[in-house]
């Protein structure tokens, strides 16, 4: 069941590495010249995810050492309550703020403590969403940057005037990532709750990882056809 779960995960992100939206560009140096900008599903790959899941590290990290030195502490009890897994030295949340930011274990501790389940599923969702938004404006692939791009290749949106291409990238840009970003966290939920082998984190990150490799090398070995408009793909 383990490996079916797996599986699924692996050709569920997959499929939807190729949902995206085609934006209809042409050159204003070559007449004739025409492409398409694409703005992915997975606008900001696996950035997110990998976010989420350092700003999850830190808190468990934090509240374990704090837990350690000082349980009794109200304030730490609150920021998490740690206790050893069953026939395990690892520790696991099982109270506080760390206890809501971790997965359920299982399917049926999920339906058991719908309070726990809601909040998580409201947490990953959020801070993936937030992420991805936050990370296109930080890493030079926002809106206006895009636009930027477009007008330093002399590339112009087909039916819209230069002045207006910001706001037309403003428009999908900023949703895409949003929504590509909750998408991932949900998708990271999905694997855990069905218990894909690993966690859902990991199994996200290789799979955006490997699929990001497989489209460099489509890119360069499609570059010499495209000329200019390989470099906005």
């Amino acid at each position: 069941m383990n490996l079916i779960s797996t599986v699924l995960i692996f050709a569920l992100v997959i499929y939807l590495q190729g949902f995206r939206i085609e934006i209809p560009v042409k050159s204003n140096r070559f007449r004739g010249q025409r492409g398409t900008y694409p703005v992915k599903l997975f606008y900001t790959s696996n950035m997110p995810i990998m976010l989420q899941s350092a700003l999850t590290s830190n808190v468990f990290i934090v509240s374990q050492m704090l837990a350690t030195r000082f349980p009794s502490n109200l304030l730490v009890k609150i920021l998490g309550v740690w206790e050893p897994m069953e026939g395990s030295p690892q520790l696991r949340a099982v109270a506080g703020i760390a206890y809501y930011m971790s997965p359920p274990q299982t399917i049926k501790e999920a339906i058991l403590d719908p309070i726990h389940t809601a909040v998580y599923i409201t947490f990953m969702l959020s801070a993936c969403a937030l992420f991805s938004k936050t990370w296109i404006e930080v890493s030079g692939s926002g809106p206006r940057d895009v636009a930027k791009q477009l007008k330093d290749q002399q590339m112009v949106m087909a039916g819209h005037r230069e002045g207006s291409m910001y706001k037309e990238l403003k428009r999908v840009i900023p949703t895409a990532a949003a929504f590509g970003g909750a998408i991932l966290g949900l998708l990271s939920v999905a694997a855990d709750l069905s218990g894909a082998i690993g966690s859902g984190t990991g199994i996200l990150m290789a799979v955006t990882i490997i699929y990001g490799y497989w489209e460099i090398g489509m890119k360069e070995s499609q570059g010499a056809e495209l000329g200019g408009l390989a470099e906005l793909m």
